[in-house]
């Protein structure tokens, strides 16, 4: 992700925060309007819900788009209501789909009926009352219009409102039987006051129109229909030819007499009193006619026979079926023409950036929706502005603005945004963030990534690595040094973070650390803060001119704030409706508390009376009374159901996702059909009509927010918010709802699932479809269900369904590995803390830890390598727990990233609670031991760090670097303090480069045979020493002890640098001689080691030979205290105890491999080493005993630190540090196993044995039971073992050895040796290897390979021969594999690559297709029918032997490390196993050659054996792995197996090429990962072993 493809993608306005008008994200929502007749088109609607909407939604997943149908007549039994509303909500509802649809946004199914033709809820004053001017006074029809049309004069201009029908018909609206006879007579009444008021408008209209007053569009919104109405706005109306699906129903014909008789059979349209309204029909005819004229679309046509629909009959359904074709077939093409479209344009932004580009644009349009309507505080904002102008050419601190909830901080905060972005130049930078207002703005971590990323993009600077911006530490540690950056440049940069406080409620960990205290010129931070938490911020803005309080509103300004509110709704009030919001507004002053009263005051006419309105004192009161009218008005259960769902999602919910949940209500759709029956005994949903109408009230109170090309709901208000948790969220409640969410999100009740409920109007249960979409884990291979992702853990947790969390969620491999590519591995974190949090469960906590443990891995590969590790040895604790972890819950504790390259340079201070390290990539990074929570990066030097010195007195540090220079470091404040060059030479690998007199405030350095001092607090050179110094050993007491070329001993004094006595070495090589040395402070003296073994003392006066070593020693180290010694010597730790006249060896600490480090505990109880073999030991002091082990690691340990119980380890080798506990949990350590890195292990058969040599100690035979988990017996050979092989039926042991000898232990008849000698020549014995039959055993050495049969005397094995002999090419490498058949042809490659088939019947020898690297394994199948050979690179080829032909070549290239090194075929041949150095187990298809399964392993697999339905194996960290695998009989179409990994693979077959790469495979069908799973097959035995068994 490059800086310019940012700022391509997203624009430089846009990041800089001038403007986000191009940022308007890409939909990826189809949203359809769905308009016809009530009654006319019922059969034709219900049948598109059944048949055709499923087929549609489905079709738009596959494609990645969500799928949304608006049918205000679904679900209803009338369309009509009271407040004349559904015109509008209609024509709204329109508008939305065609400014959010990407795709069609209108489908009209036009029938017989030209449908319900209203009276015009609003009328414009002047219009009005010219037609009632029309009408002739104190007529009937002028009554009637002037009682049920009252004049509104707060709209401007002034509008006549009809008035709903309950203002004369109370009862109108009246349910239950009780009323059902005032409600039918009130419905009648209503039928004939409307047929009037229609006529007394349209007699005037006409009249007006004759007389020109108005034109024939305004006389005809008097006779249209509400299908006419739609149309216009979903059709003729817009541009958008691709947009709208049309289809026409026709009637047969008929005779005049038919057509009198028959209009009801066909419903047709009919007037109040019952005749046919031959005026509709020939508007209807007139609206056809309008379609067909545009030339834009040809509609649909049917012509229905034989009478009405009716669905039982055969051409009926028949029509019904050819409709539903149609139309989905229609809307498929639309769809997917669009969807074409829309990726070429929406290709620009590449994929990376969207998140981001939806975060911008979030905050862009919040805020200026904040600062729509802005009045007053022109006093603190100059404040604001005038301290950010005085204080930006200095550091300074963040300016902090604060006040009570409510009172205008947010809109201030824009306003400010706005200003600046006005007066600052072209490369300034305004970034706003209005924190908790989407999820990315609710996280510490993600809002820094945010940031970092626009500022890097704006400015063109250095993006973060991944590792950076995964980190909490490093992205930390990476903002402040981007603030340092801007400075630098120049460059103007202002952030704003409105309501800290969101974060430090969700982040506490985190609190404040990661905003800077001092900020660099050029750069400003405002923030926002509530007053609850303005003393947690005194840390960070201490002066009182940057902390400034916002005040509530005056009289005037209150006044002012009505009159532009009012006027930017195009409303007014009238004065006894201005008094009463004033005399509200006075009791609090809260700008929150008036913009609530005017969002009520919006909807009052002008002759709305104040007494008939309650308006409450506080914003509190006047939210309570909105929703109770909101109660009154739709139902409580609705009104309260909808707005908790809204509140208790993870994310917010978009509208086709409440409707879903809505739908599987069973409350909210008992309330809704409480005194009737749903039109459909099949199909029940959510009317879409109330949700509507319930938008349309609470519009003011919720907001709308792009996540992932989808509109998401949230509250405008948190008090809002608040208040519908207090007041409708009991604990019970919040249960059952979080489980309804849960049950949508896990797609429980689709693909037909019929889900009872008992409706109030039934005495039995329905069992009803309510048609929510399936909810599968992938919509496409590329394109994973995200909203899933995000909620569906979050609903079962909340919901207390445990187990079904446990089984499709935590303890699925494909869940856990989808969201972490596609969420990261923080998300999967955040998951696991809600359950935990919520529940003790211990399989959850230890998979908590896991993730933990896994973090900085998957953080340094951007979260795209398997994440599949194991949990060692956990099953027998926690049965349930899913064993594919490394184990959490053991020694180690957590990992410390921000490196790039290895870590040279540990330091530790436990009086300060400090950790420092240096890398070889020229970073140190300061640590708190506390929290491991990083506190500075101290960059500055251009090549790696050679060591570091921490200074007792001060919180100061000083480094040196391959650059050549020393640095002096403040760990307080993070800031280099000197620096100088030339101190150090880069060529020196002493252990030591630089001496510190901190009493003496003299700092002593060696470079390029030179003896520098400077002075330690002003960096001023104090002396040179120019004589030839080859190494300064250290200071003692007031003499620098130095190495001099001639061999001597040279002491200078420390002040001055003259040359104070010499002192010839003791040996006679002089400093070559010497391997390490150390100072000892306490007791003024150096010890010196030399080559010979022994160490020596050296004083002020003179050297002096004290102690004999085993070997030469390595390093030398002391504990804290200087009262224990460690010298590394080759394999043996010698400890030693040291007073002040002499030392005495105590311990001698024998280890498998060389020791590279030692230090004491920080009680002085243990002594912990590392080795060479990877592994920390713990040691006894007192009994040398060894207490415990750690491991195994990627790279021997260089380095230790030790803090109370806390170990710190780290490599040369790698990036990060590890930290140790001393004491934890015993029950959690990881099960015995063989140890890592050795480099021979043969298997037996059954997998129960193991027999291996070690790493460094290739002399010795062990052997490991699986089964009892214990080494059961070790064998010594007489020179180093080259190579292994077992004789599995006949149970014999071959050994190769380097002197040509081959051993053979007899398995049964121990401790019986055989021996095979070797040739005169002595050749090394290169492999070994035995025919299927193990009648003849083939052995290759430097220039033959011999044949040997295998027999038996006296039921004794023996082996016989060589009968056969092969002289290999001089040309050709050494043999690295190979294979004999059962038929005595050789197989065998090299490491130069070579592949050759040799037959030692006929003597001839032939060439198979070289290899582009060594060749690692041959492994022939089962039945001698086929062999395959792997190499080193990403290469390996299955042949054909009988005759040898190459069947497939198979390419897998991965992210690192391809090669194979290992393989196995099934017992049936069917399939092909290989290990590889990726950390991967792949299973290959034998017949095709293709790619069927990979599965991540944690450590590289070395040796394999096929076992029943799979193999066993042994990893290179001494693992066990027993897995079955299983394959479906038929894979499903465009099964991808690299789905979750960064790699391709390629296949070339004999008969059939595959080249395409399968990196990518476009359509991807739901994944079923059943299809394919490794089966546990476990070990039953009496004690443990380290076998994970796989699911």
């Amino acid at each position: 992700m490059a800086v310019v493809g940012m700022s391509e993608a997203l624009g430089l306005e846009a990041l800089r925060g001038q403007s986000a008008d191009a940022l308007q994200p890409v939909s990826r929502m189809v949203r359809v309007f769905i308009s016809s007749t009530y009654s006319d088109m019922k059969n034709e609607r219900n049948a598109f819900w059944e048949k055709a909407y499923s087929e549609l939604q489905t079709h738009c997943q596959s494609l990645g788009l969500i799928f949304e149908v608006v049918d205000f007549r679904c679900g209803v039994r009338d369309v009509l209501t009271a407040d004349h509303l559904t015109t509008e909500l209609s024509i709204k509802e329109i508008e939305s789909c065609q400014r959010i649809s990407d795709g069609p946004t209108f489908i009209a199914l036009l029938g017989n009926q030209y449908g319900h033709r209203p009276i015009p809820r609003l009328v414009p004053e002047t219009e009005f009352e010219l037609l009632v001017s029309k009408l002739p006074k104190d007529s009937e029809s002028l009554k009637l219009l002037n009682k049920w049309f009252s004049k509104d004069s707060n709209s401007v201009p002034p509008t006549y409102i009809l008035q709903p029908i309950t203002a004369h018909y109370p009862h109108y609206n009246d349910r239950g039987s009780e009323s059902g006879q005032l409600r039918d007579n009130d419905v009648i009444s209503w039928n004939l006051t409307e047929s009037r008021l229609l006529q007394a408008l349209r007699t005037a209209a006409q009249q007006a129109e004759r007389d020109g007053d108005i034109s024939v569009d305004q006389k005809h919104k008097f006779f249209k229909s509400v299908l006419e109405y739609e149309m216009e706005h979903g059709f003729l109306k817009t541009q958008k030819d691709a947009s709208s699906v049309l289809f026409f129903r026709e009637l047969p014909r008929l005779s005049k007499r038919a057509n009198k008789k028959n209009f009801a059979k066909f419903l047709l349209d009919v007037t109040a009193d019952g005749l046919l309204d031959t005026e509709a029909r020939e508007l209807l005819a007139d609206l056809k006619q309008r379609v067909c004229n545009t030339g834009r679309l040809q509609p649909l046509c049917m012509e229905l026979s034989k009478g009405a629909i009716d669905p039982s009959r055969k051409e009926h359904k028949e029509y019904l079926g050819k409709l539903c074709e149609q139309v989905t077939s229609q809307m498929k093409e639309l769809i997917g023409r669009n969807a074409l479209q829309n990726s070429g344009t929406s290709g620009t932004v590449e994929p990376g950036w969207s998140w981001l580009k939806q975060e911008i644009f979030h905050h862009a349009m919040l805020g200026e929706e904040r600062c729509s309507v802005f009045k007053g505080r022109d006093s603190i904002l100059g404040k604001i502005c005038i301290t950010l102008w005085e204080s930006t050419n200095a550091r300074h601190e963040p300016l902090l603005v604060h006040g009570p909830s409510g009172v205008g901080k947010t809109a201030l905060l824009c306003k400010l945004a706005q200003e600046i972005r006005g007066v600052v130049d072209h490369r300034g930078v305004v970034v706003l963030r209005l924190l908790g207002t989407s999820p990315l703005s609710s996280d510490v971590d993600s809002v820094l990534r945010g940031v970092c990323l626009q500022v890097c993009g704006a400015l063109g600077l250095q993006f973060p690595y991944p590792h950076i911006s995964n980190t909490h530490k490093e992205l930390v540690r990476f903002f402040h040094s981007m603030l340092e950056d801007v400075s630098k440049q120049g460059d103007t940069l202002l952030l704003i973070l409105d309501s800290l406080d969101q974060l430090l409620e969700t982040s506490k960990p985190h609190q404040l650390d990661w905003i800077p205290k001092a900020i660099p010129p050029n750069v400003q931070i405002v923030l926002s803060i509530s007053d609850d938490y303005v003393e947690k911020c005194k840390s960070l803005v201490s002066a009182e001119e940057n902390i400034f309080g916002v005040e509530l509103l005056t009289d005037d300004q209150g006044k002012d704030i009505i009159d532009a509110y009012m006027t930017a709704a195009g409303r007014k009030l009238t004065s006894e409706q201005l008094e009463t919001i004033l005399n509200r507004f006075q009791q609090s002053r809260s700008p929150l508390h008036l913009k609530l009263m005017l969002d009520m005051a919006k909807q009052w006419s002008s002759y709305t009376s104040m007494s008939n309105v309650c308006l409450g004192i506080s914003a509190q009161e006047v939210m309570t009374q909105f929703v109770e009218s909101l109660e009154e008005n739709h139902g409580k259960k609705l009104v309260s159901h909808a707005l908790c769902f809204i509140l208790l999602s993870r994310n917010g919910l978009s509208e086709a996702e409440l409707q879903d949940v809505l739908s599987l209500d069973n409350d909210v759709l008992a309330e809704i059909y409480k005194y009737w029956l749903p039109p459909s005994h099949t199909l029940l949903r959510f009317p879409r009509l109330h949700w509507s109408r319930l938008w349309h009230d609470l519009s003011a109170h919720l907001t709308e927010r792009w996540e992932g090309g989808v509109i998401l709901l949230g509250f405008t208000h948190r008090q809002f918010a608040e208040l519908v948790r207090k007041r409708y969220l009991s604990r019970d409640m919040k249960a059952d709802m979080h489980a309804i969410l849960a049950e949508y999100f896990s797609g429980r009740w689709s693909q037909g699932q019929l889900r009872p409920i008992l409706l109030p109007s039934l005495s039995t249960l329905l069992n009803a479809d309510r048609k929510v979409p399936v909810q599968p884990l992938w919509f496409t291979g590329e394109v994973a269900n995200m909203r899933k992702l995000h909620e569906l853990p979050y609903h079962l947790a909340h919901a207390g369904k445990w187990e079904e969390l446990r089984q499709s969620v935590l303890g699925t491999l494909d869940w856990l590995c989808c969201k972490t590519l596609r969420c990261g591995v923080s998300c999967v974190i955040q998951d696991l803390v809600v359950c935990t949090d919520l529940t003790d469960c211990p399989e959850i906590q230890m998979l908590k830890e896991t993730f933990l443990l896994l973090k900085p891995s998957l953080d340094f590969s951007d979260g795209r390598v398997e994440i599949f590790s194991r949990l060692q040895g956990l099953t027998d604790l926690y049965p349930s727990m899913i064993a594919f972890f490394q184990a959490p819950g053991g020694p180690l504790k957590s990992t410390l990233t921000g490196f790039t390259k290895g870590v040279k340079a540990v330091v530790l201070c436990s009086k300060r609670e400090l950790l420092v390290a240096g890398s070889e990539d020229g970073l140190i990074i300061v640590w708190s031991l506390n929290h491991l929570q990083t506190l500075h990066t101290l960059s500055g030097h251009t090549a790696g760090v050679l060591s570091l010195k921490l200074m007792d007195k001060t919180n100061h540090c000083l480094s040196t670097g391959l650059d050549g220079t020393l640095r002096k470091w403040c760990l307080i404040s993070g800031q280099q303090l000197f620096c100088i060059t030339d101190a150090v030479s880069v060529q020196t690998h002493t252990p030591t480069h630089v001496h510190m007199i901190e009493e003496r405030k003299i700092i002593i350095t060696n470079p390029s045979s030179l003896v520098k001092a400077w002075h330690l607090d002003t960096a001023e050179p104090l002396y040179e020493v120019t004589a030839g110094v080859c190494s300064v050993l250290g200071v003692v007491g007031d003499v620098v002890a130095c190495i001099c070329s001639e061999g001597t001993l040279c002491f200078y004094d420390i002040s001055t640098g003259v040359q104070h006595s010499l002192t010839p070495l003791p040996c006679p090589a002089g400093h070559h001689n010497i391997t390490c040395s150390l100072t000892l402070t306490r007791y003024s003296k150096i010890l010196i080691a030399f080559g010979e073994g022994r160490l020596h003392s050296v004083w002020s006066h003179g050297i002096e030979s004290m102690v004999d070593l085993p070997s030469p020693a390595l390093f030398l180290r002391t504990s804290e205290d200087e009262k224990l010694l460690f010298a590394g010597c080759d394999r043996t730790l010698c400890v030693f105890t040291v007073t002040l006249t002499s030392m005495q060896k105590i311990l001698d600490l024998h280890h498998d491999a060389s020791v590279l480090c030692a230090v004491s505990s920080t009680e002085g109880s243990e002594i912990i080493t590392s080795a060479q073999d990877r592994i920390i030991r713990v040691w006894g002091v007192t009994t040398g005993a060894l207490l415990d082990w750690f491991g195994v690691m990627d790279s021997a340990v260089s380095s230790l630190a030790v803090h109370q119980r806390t170990i710190i380890s780290a490599s040369i080798i790698t990036n990060q540090l590890k930290v140790w506990q001393l004491d934890y949990n015993n029950k959690h350590r990881s099960k015995t196993f063989i140890p890592a890195y050795c480099p021979l292990v043969v298997l037996s058969k059954d997998g129960d044995t193991v027999f291996y040599v070690k790493e460094g100690n290739n002399t010795e035979v062990f052997t490991w039971s699986c089964s009892e988990g214990l080494r059961s017996g070790i064998m010594d050979v007489s020179s180093e073992v080259c190579c292994m092989e077992l004789a599995q039926q006949k149970r014999l042991l071959f050994c190769g050895l380097r002197t040509g000898t081959i051993l053979i232990y007899p398995l049964d008849f121990a401790p019986e040796t055989l021996c095979l000698p070797p040739p005169e020549n002595l050749p090394m014995v290169r492999s070994m290897a035995i025919s299927p039959r193990e009648d003849r055993i083939a052995v290759a050495y430097e220039d033959a390979v011999c044949l040997f049969e295998i027999t038996s005397r006296d039921s004794f094995p023996c082996v016989e021969g060589p009968f056969e002999s092969y002289s290999l090419c001089l040309l050709h490498s050494p043999i690295s594999a190979m294979a004999l058949l059962s038929d005595c042809r050789l197989l065998y490659g090299t490491f130069g690559g070579e592949v050759v088939i040799y037959d030692f019947k006929s003597a001839t020898a032939a060439e198979m297709d070289h290899h582009g690297a060594a060749i690692t394994c041959i492994t022939m199948s089962n039945w001698d029918a086929q062999a395959l050979i792997g190499s080193q690179d990403c290469v390996q080829k299955l042949w054909n032997l009988s005759p040898v032909l190459l069947n497939h070549t198979m390419e897998y290239k991965g992210f690192y490390f391809e090669g194979v090194l290992c393989a196995v075929f099934s017992i049936n041949d069917k399939y092909v196993f290989t290990g590889s150095l990726d950390k991967t187990i792949k299973v290959w298809d034998v017949s095709t050659g293709c790619l069927l399964y990979i599965q991540f392993v944690y450590s590289p697999v070395i040796k394999m054996m096929p076992h029943k339905d799979g193999f066993v194996a042994v990893s290179q960290h001494g693992s066990f792995i027993k897995e079955g695998f299983h394959c479906p009989d038929a894979l499903q179409p465009g099964y991808n197996p690299l789905r979750n990994f960064r790699a391709h693979y390629r296949v070339t077959s004999r008969v059939k090429s595959l080249n395409a790469p399968h990196t990518v495979i476009s359509e991807l069908p739901d994944y079923n990962p059943a299809q394919f799973n490794f089966i546990g097959i476990g070990l039953m035995k009496s004690k443990p072993s380290n076998t994970c068994v796989l699911l």
